[in-house]
């Protein structure tokens, strides 16, 4: 460019810009981010502010953060060293295994008291047992792929078999003893063995047991996996083999020999096997479960710091188990199906104590279980964050088992395979558990499921789990042997690795202000804050919770945590401040930082951290000796340390005394302790400046001189400091004090390599942000240039104090003019917060408004109002959507709530003035809500979602909603309206009858003289039905009848009634409404209907010798579902009408879950309100506050003579002496079609006589949700009311879906082929159909009392039905089943009065009673 037309006395060179003022202005000149004109504009307001204030002699406001750049990490010589290949995964600490030491299996020589002590409280009856299982060295050549024990390394030898082909562990051991017990009698008299017959409980599910009394069952389980999987390890018979899990069969004194005798058991079949092939030896596993508790999850839903068990009790479990295990002669110890990584933690420090205590080297396989496709553990931890947590023990393999098939496993696998260090194993279950407890992969479908583990080279070992045999681990290993096995990574510069629920490698960590540092936040520290100390001195935990979430929020990367007080008891509240934090998961996503002055304190929160945290502090000031064993213990528990640069003789103050002892303590922590160089945090301790005493002045360059050189001589570790320190001779500015910190913190990270710091991130200031004059002072100060920098500074600081006095009267500084929304005016605030669901300042802004206002219920009816309106507006025009309507009901409750004490003065003094006794008037008074609505559901209908979500939508709206419940009878509606004079009644159902009823109503209200508009609403009504079947019976200009098709139509409808305009709008409904009835009338004289005679004659006819009926059901008669658990069937949830319940719909690309999470409208919304339901449904899952149960009937039947009913029989012999136990009558189509096709009933799935076939029934419920719902209700939190009611019925449907594919592959067996994912399962891409009573195909209701008397469904499952048989609980489901290939879905449609006086004559019931439960699809109006 060469000409421009410019104001050449303004023009600047590029190098006159600021720094941040030159990344805007390119930003915006090159288009560089889309807040680039926004970022510009609030510079603007700032420069203007500084010339505003300029021109009134007052100081500058402060600048605005525009967009942030990350700065560069400091290097050092050590960062440049490339990564080398790895030979092995990462050793251990100890002496055997970092040489490769060859067990020498002479445990009888392992004699360490403790071990000592196990052994001789043995319940072994032999106690001259055999420990020790050393070979000859000379027993098989000295070369791979042979291995002798006591002559070779296990570690060397596993080593090269996971890196030269693609090992196999073994396969279930539960599933194959119930296999065995499905050939074998294996009951309780079995378990018992003749040692135990007369054990004082049941022990029949005691598998572990079944080591000692039926040693040839699991020694024959060994052995198959062995011959026919191929197993190149197996896994002991231990799973539960702990005094912990033991407790519940009272056989903890058991818990040594159960393990011995399964290690056993195993070494002597896998010498067995190897003898046979000694080319491929076989090893024993010595499997560690999880307990049945767990360290991390409270059982009380009550208090978050319950526990039932802590890290002590496990470790003395874990250590027992490992002695038997061990002097069974096992040969790997593996952590299995870890769903808490605390437990796992407990089990790796059992390990480690053992392997120190015996001097052995042993390798440690460790196994996590992720509960579900959000990829975390029960306890809520990622992968990643699993694996950092873990990493500290070594283990020779990490991987995961359980919970998923591997279809489900793959995006975990490959993350973990991605960052682990160590060798990968996998071994998933055999697909999905089925309600009896099996599974149903087959042996080719898992082999397929595991090789996408193969051909992308993420594993080293495979196996399986639930649900898997020998022949699924044969299948798997002729898969596998096609394929290379996962290559170590690379070995790299070592980084600090910390974790909460997620992960946080901290060499990688960008600060908010674009420093490479790790904020800690210091909020939580008694010390730092007075608020938090406030707290805990009055115990009150959940808001200081509240103070760890902001911190998280404000920029902190771990959360500092110090309970030091003297008045306090450090112990007992760092134990209950972690526990509860770590199920609080905005604050446990994030690390913890133990901090205490005493040892035992930081100890005490250490046991109950799942993740890996930081302990601050350790130093030599308490000696050599004792540094060490608080290192080591630190070291054995995984966590990050920080070191004071403290020693005997005191503090270093100098640049040379902190160098030194850091360098001490460094070489100590390395060579004698060999703690992790990159897990060492020195804190070479920040010290106060600007004291006016000449010594201190040099603290600062000291500091950051120090931190540059032990980076230099301690490659690796990290430099730490409490910044507040520096400054605190300046404190009460805060202003100054983060000016003097930002200057301090830049120089020492980008120039010397300062990583941490304890911080209050949400007032860090970058040093683009510190005023010219006061980061000139603060330069001065921190690196000691002139003598007078102290003086300085003090007197900056006196003109700070100035200037906060005068802005405390009203004077001081220009103010930038915020764009944030608690500047705005009190209506407008409101506004805000009930847009966004924000009741933190709602108290407030409303005695705001108030004080404003003439009168309170000005404040409802003027700003509250004016705000719902907004939100109304919104949620109508599906810029809002329900789930943050609900949230603003929380707003809007919580403002009314603190306006109704002076409404009631104000009242109370109204009336004074009249000269009537308050006392007088009804304590019910709702005169101030702008109406009354009465909300329920019809009699024999017990679901309430919807009109739930009503209730509340209305109520954010100042409309008063009387809320009757359930199952109203039409009295109780009539009485209730009366009793509340209510302006408006609504009317809720889902079932079918429900239509009747409303039909029921509006006769009643009509009779009764009402004149209140009747709104109708829920699944199953429409505005045709309204307005043919309803409205007919009670429409009037006064009071109309109106369908709401959803709760966004609600406010609309009831403030258009009780409006000015109401008129019109009922006009123009009852206009619409009677061109519907016209519009219907004439389809019906249109609509040509068959005769029920033709239509029989023209019924869908299945040729059933070409096509015969499915085979007999395997498990015939009624069986009880008791054994599934919520978390089973989540894999099975449909999550559409998840979205459709919350009225989230999105459009075509993205209609569908998960689609809806990418649609521009309701995406975001939709992904929050899918969040908040993972989050409940992790709860419910952790406390069974919800459980399944359910019933199925599989009986012999056959069509009926007449061809139209379904003949039911209890057994072969009643079908064969024609004795029906039961009599389905069906509905056959009759409206004319088109095409060809046939005229379809039910009852045309089902053979005639002369043919054996069958038919099915089931009814499925969730319980457990009224509870919760009361619970919430309580509580005012609809929108967790609402979540509840909408999981449960989620967890039922897919309940039903699990059950169905149980019944096709299990209990009836006809589609034992089937394999179809849960995608296919909800398209029905399966054989047969399960048709609901009720819905189109099975349209009557009362077929329902024949099904639950034939299956004993409110006696065996607890589920009952309603006067309207609607059943309950509402989350219910029931089905029939029909297994033929040909049956189909299809909707009877509208029928005949020929049909329904015959179907009436079959079922012997009144015509007039069966046209009441037919009325919705009656073809002409009833009498």
């Amino acid at each position: 460019m060469d000409v421009g037309i410019v104001n050449a006395k303004e023009m600047l060179a590029i190098g006159d810009l600021e720094d941040d003022m030159r990344i805007l202005c390119e930003d915006l000149v090159f288009n560089k981010n889309e807040d680039a004109t926004e970022e510009m504009l609030k510079r603007t307001a700032y420069e203007r502010a500084v010339i505003d204030a300029r021109k009134k002699g007052l100081a500058p406001p402060r600048k605005p953060r525009g967009p942030v750049r990350n700065l560069p990490r400091m290097q050092f010589e050590y960062d440049s060293i490339p990564p080398k290949p790895a030979v092995e995964p990462p050793l251990p600490v100890s002496d055997a295994a970092r040489n490769h030491v060859p067990n020498p299996y002479i445990n009888s020589k392992l004699v360490h008291e403790k071990i000592a002590e196990i052994r001789s409280r043995a319940s072994n009856p032999d106690k001259g047992f055999n420990m020790d299982y050393g070979q000859k060295a000379d027993l098989y050549p000295a070369s791979y792929p042979h291995f002798v024990r006591g002559r070779d390394s296990l570690r060397e030898h596993i080593t090269k078999l996971f890196t030269s082909r693609i090992a196999m562990y073994d396969g279930a051991m539960g599933t194959m003893i119930q296999n065995y017990s499905k050939r074998n009698k294996l009951e309780e008299e079995e378990y018992r063995g003749d040692r135990f017959k007369e054990w004082s409980c049941n022990v029949k599910g005691n598998n572990d047991m079944l080591s000692i009394t039926q040693p040839h069952v699991i020694q024959g389980i060994y052995r198959e996996y062995l011959e026919i999987g191929g197993s190149d390890l197996i896994g002991t018979n231990t799973f539960s083999s702990t005094t912990i899990a033991q407790a519940d069969y009272e056989m903890e004194a058991y818990a040594y020999e159960l393990n011995y005798e399964s290690a056993r058991l195993a070494r002597e079949v896998c010498d067995e096997v190897t003898a046979k092939d000694p080319t491929k030896p076989r090893f024993v596993a010595g499997a560690i479960g999880p307990t049945n508790r767990t360290g991390s999850i409270s059982p009380s839903v009550e208090d978050p710091s319950v526990r039932n068990v802590d890290f002590d009790e496990l470790v003395e479990a874990y250590f027992e188990q490992v002695v038997g295990l061990v002097d069974g002669g096992c040969d790997i110890l593996m952590v299995e199906t870890i769903f808490d990584t605390l437990n796992a933690k407990a089990a790796v420090y059992a390990i480690g104590e053992f392997l120190e205590m015996t001097g052995i080297d042993m390798p440690l396989f460790i196994s996590g279980t992720l509960v579900d496709q959000s990829g975390r553990t029960l306890s809520g931890q990622t992968g990643e964050a699993f694996y950092a947590s873990i990493r500290h023990s070594k283990p020779m393999c990490v991987g995961l088992n359980c919970a998923l098939g591997a279809n489900h496993m793959v995006p975990f696998v490959e993350r973990l395979s991605k960052c682990v260090e160590c060798f990968v194993h996998v071994y998933s279950n055999a697909g999905l558990p089925n309600a009896m407890g099996g599974y149903d992969e087959t042996p080719d479908d898992m082999a397929e499921g595991n090789k996408v583990f193969f051909e992308n080279g993420w594993l080293n070992m495979v196996g399986g789990c639930c649900g898997s045999t020998p022949p699924h681990i044969k299948a798997i290993r002729e898969m596998a042997e096609k394929f290379e096995p996962r290559k170590l990574p690379d070995v790299g510069r070592p980084k600090m690795w910390l974790s909460g629920l997620e992960d946080l490698v901290v060499d990688d960590v960008h600060n908010h202000l674009g420093l490479p540092f790790l904020n800690v936040g210091e909020r939580c520290n008694i010390a730092g804050s007075i608020r938090f100390k406030k707290l805990m001195m009055a115990g009150d935990y959940a808001t200081a919770m509240d103070i760890a979430k902001h911190q998280v929020e404000d920029g902190a990367h771990v959360i500092d945590i110090n309970v030091d007080d003297g008045m306090l008891d450090g112990v007992a509240a760092m134990q209950k401040f972690v526990k509860i934090a770590i199920t609080e998961p905005e604050v446990s996503k994030v690390p913890f930082m133990l901090d205490a002055s005493k040892f035992e304190i930081v100890m005490a929160g250490l046991k109950w951290c799942q993740g890996k945290p930081i302990v601050n502090s350790i130093s030599l000031k308490v000696g050599e000796e004792q540094f060490i064993e608080h290192a080591t213990l630190l070291r054995k528990h995984g966590a990050a340390v920080v070191v004071m640069a403290f020693d005997e003789e005191g503090q270093a103050a100098t640049e040379d005394e902190k160098v030194r002892i850091c360098k001490r303590s460094y070489d100590i922590l390395i060579n004698k302790v060999r703690f992790p160089p990159e897990d060492i945090i020195f804190d070479p301790n920040v010290l106060t400046i600007g004291t006016g005493m000449e010594e201190h002045a040099n603290y600062g360059v000291d500091f950051i001189n120090a931190t540059k050189t032990i980076k230099e001589q301690c490659p690796y570790v990290k430099i730490s400091g409490g910044i507040s320190n520096l400054s605190f001779g300046f404190r009460g500015v805060t202003k100054i004090r983060e000016s003097i910190h930002a200057v301090f913190l830049h120089h020492a990270i980008t120039e010397s390599g300062m990583d941490v710091g304890i911080v209050n991130a949400k007032e860090m200031l970058a040093i683009s942000e510190v005023e010219p004059e006061l980061k000139a002072a603060a330069e001065n100060l921190v690196f000691n240039k002139t003598e007078g920098a102290t003086e300085d500074m003090l007197e900056l600081t006196k003109k700070e104090k100035e200037a906060i006095e005068l802005r405390k009267k009203g004077g001081g500084a220009v103010k930038v003019k915020e764009t944030s929304w608690r500047d705005l005016e009190p209506s407008k605030r409101l506004e805000h917060a009930l847009i966004n669901g924000i009741s933190q300042y709602v108290d407030g802004d409303v005695e705001e408004a108030r004080q404003i206002c003439s009168k309170p219920l000005d404040v409802i009816e003027g700003p509250l109002m004016d705000g719902m309106n907004v939100v109304g507006d919104l949620f109508g025009s599906g810029k809002m959507f329900l789930p943050q309507v609900i949230k603003s009901a929380r707003v809007m409750k919580k403002a009314v709530a603190y306006l109704l004490p002076f409404m009631e003065e104000e009242k109370k003094q109204n009336l004074i003035a009249q000269g009537i006794d308050p006392a007088s008037v009804s304590d019910n008074d709702d005169s101030q809500y702008a109406g009354k609505v009465l909300m329920a559901t019809v009699k024999g209908d017990v679901h309430d979602i919807g009109k739930n979500i009503v209730s509340v939508v209305l109520g954010c709206n100042n409309f008063k909603v009387y809320d009757i419940g359930v199952m109203v009878s039409c009295e109780t509606i009539l009485e209730k309206a009366k009793e509340y004079n209510v302006d408006v009644i609504g009317l809720s159902g889902l079932i079918t009858p429900s239509l009747d009823e409303m039909v029921v109503v509006a006769k009643e209200m009509s009779k009764a003289g009402f004149k209140q508009p009747l709104l109708i609403g829920g699944a199953t009504t429409s505005k045709m039905h309204t307005a043919v079947k309803i409205a007919p019976n009670y429409f009037t200009s006064e009071h109309p009848v109106i369908h709401v098709l959803d709760a966004s139509r609600s406010v609309t409808v009831v403030s258009s009634l009780l409006g000015e305009n109401k008129s019109d709008f009922v006009d123009d409904l009852d206009e619409e409404y009677e061109e519907m009835r016209e519009d219907y009338y004439a389809g019906l004289e249109d609509r040509h209907f068959l005769t029920f005679e033709q239509a029989k004659e023209r019924k869908f006819k299945i040729d059933f010798d070409d096509a015969p009926p499915a085979p007999a059901p395997t498990k015939p008669g009624i069986t009880v579902i008791d054994a599934v658990k919520v978390a089973d069937v989540v894999p099975y949830i449909d999550w559409n009408p998840f979205f459709q319940t919350w009225e989230l719909r999105g459009r075509y690309p993205n209609r569908g879950y998960p689609k809806i999470f990418n649609d521009a409208t309701v995406g975001g919304e939709a992904k929050k309100l899918f969040d908040d339901a993972q989050t409940m449904m992790k709860n419910i899952i952790a406390d069974g506050s919800m459980t399944l149960k359910g019933v199925v009937g599989l009986y012999p039947a056959n069509r009926s003579e007449d061809g139209e009913d379904v003949d039911v029989f209890l057994t072969e012999e009643d079908r064969e002496q024609g004795k029906a136990a039961s009599k389905f009558c069906m509905l056959r189509q009759q409206a004319e079609k088109e095409s060809d096709d046939p005229y379809m009933s039910q009852a045309d799935f089902i053979a005639p006589k002369g043919y054996k076939d069958h038919i099915g029934f089931f009814a499925v419920s969730c319980f457990g949700c009224d509870a919760l719902v009361k619970r919430y209700e309580a509580e005012n939190d609809d929108f967790s009311k609402i979540m509840a009611q909408a999981l449960a019925d989620r967890f039922v449907e897919a309940f039903a879906e699990y059950l169905h594919r149980e019944i096709r592959l299990e209990l009836w067996g006809y589609a034992k082929g089937e394999s179809l994912d849960e995608a296919d399962l909800l398209k029905i891409k399966y054989d047969g159909i399960r048709p609901a009573p009720g819905y189109p195909s099975q349209p009557d209701h009362t077929e329902k009392r024949t099904f639950w008397d034939l299956v004993k469904a409110k006696e065996l499952a607890g589920i009952e039905l309603s006067d309207s048989l609607s059943m309950m609980p509402a989350s219910s489901v029931s089905a029939l089943v029909f297994a033929h290939p040909q049956s189909e879905y299809f909707a009877v449609g509208q029928v005949g009065k020929d049909q329904v006086q015959n179907y009436a004559q079959r079922k012997s019931m009144e015509l007039s009673v069966c046209e009441r439960w037919l009325s919705p699809i009656l073809n002409y109006e009833r009498d």
